[in-house]
């Protein structure tokens, strides 16, 4: 022993090497296993998940707020009405077989107005049609009208207005047309309001046709008429604008009618078939005299009062009648076709 070493530290050194070389193997396992988990975490157990490992991988966090996205717009019915219009305008007024029917009924005053100016040079004793027509220009334009408006307008509008919903039907577009966001009152809507535009389009070909051939075949002046008055060219000009607008009205109600076969049948010749025979058989009803007391009452009759234009003053008194008939014959033949249209079975 060296001078100066502690005894009793050799002593507890000994001990403390002896205690640990008998505790020697069980230490060195614990201590190998503190390391490990200090190292490399809690151990995996097969087919069990520590509780720490759970904790984490469960754990979720609230979403971070977003801000408030603007509210869409509004739907606006009224914007899509008229977007359906006017493709069902287009569409109308695209169509061949309708710019040939308007291209015909353009032709037929022009006929008219070149077979009577041949009449009248060859024949000096002119009867009063002739007549009237010969010696004013703007007469043409009412007599293509009478001509006209109880046959080949009638026929132009029952083709349009007929095959409006019976076509859609008989092509397997009806239903595709309800599946949008149409809706069955706005469509019909649309279909009368396209038909009745077109029904004008139609009064107003055959009065410009009749206008301008009437002004190139005869002289145009003051105008002379049927009460025997004579009126300035413009005031003529006024008639006829008034004259057209009545027929109209007449033609917009015609397709009223032509509307409400459509909805009930998905043959679209049916419905126009249908609706010129309503047409003729009325024709046939106003020559009976023991039924005078319905004539008031059918729509043909009404069509021919345009010529209250022609008397001096203006009989107002017939053609208010006659839009009175008009308007009931749409708010009836309208109801029936809405009526029939809401609840039907679209399987087409």
């Amino acid at each position: 022993m060296s001078t100066g070493e502690n005894p009793g530290a050799s002593t507890l050194t000994a001990s403390g090497t002896a205690a640990g070389a008998t505790a020697g193997p069980t230490a060195a396992a614990t201590t190998a296993a503190t390391a490990q988990a200090t190292t490399s975490g809690p151990r995996r157990t097969p087919g069990l998940v520590p509780v720490t490992e759970t904790m984490r991988t469960t754990e979720r966090h609230e979403p971070e707020p977003r801000p408030a996205a603007p509210p869409e717009p509004a739907a606006r019915p009224t914007w899509a009405f008229w977007r359906l219009l006017r493709s069902e305008l287009g569409l109308t007024f695209r169509r061949p077989r309708n710019l040939a029917m308007l291209a015909v009924l353009a032709v037929v005053p022009v006929v008219v107005g070149v077979a009577l100016r041949m009449f009248g040079s060859a024949d000096d004793d002119m009867s009063g049609l002739v007549q009237d027509v010969a010696g004013n220009s703007v007469m043409l334009t009412f007599v293509s009208f009478s001509f006209l408006v109880l046959l080949l307008m009638p026929v132009a509008v029952a083709v349009v207005a007929g095959d409006s919903i019976a076509g859609e039907a008989g092509g397997g577009t009806l239903r595709y047309l309800l599946a949008a966001p149409a809706g069955r009152t706005r469509l019909l809507a649309v279909k009368y309001l396209n038909a009745a535009v077109y029904a004008y389009a139609v009064t107003a070909v055959v009065a410009l046709s009749a206008l301008v051939t009437g002004l190139v075949l005869f002289p145009a002046g003051d105008v002379t008429l049927l009460s025997g008055t004579t009126v300035p060219l413009a005031d003529g000009l006024l008639r006829i604008a008034i004259s057209v607008g009545y027929v109209g009205a007449g033609m917009a109600a015609l397709a009223a009618v032509a509307l409400t076969l459509s909805v009930f049948t998905e043959v679209p010749i049916g419905a126009i078939a249908g609706t010129m025979v309503l047409v003729i058989v009325c024709q046939v009803l106003r020559a009976i005299p023991e039924l005078s007391s319905i004539v008031p009452y059918l729509l043909p009759t009404r069509f021919t009062s345009f010529d209250a234009v022609l008397r001096s003053p203006i009989d107002v008194a017939a053609l208010r009648d006659g839009l009175l008939t008009f308007g009931a014959y749409i708010v009836l033949f309208g109801s029936i076709a809405w009526a029939r249209f809401s609840g039907k079975d679209i399987t087409s």
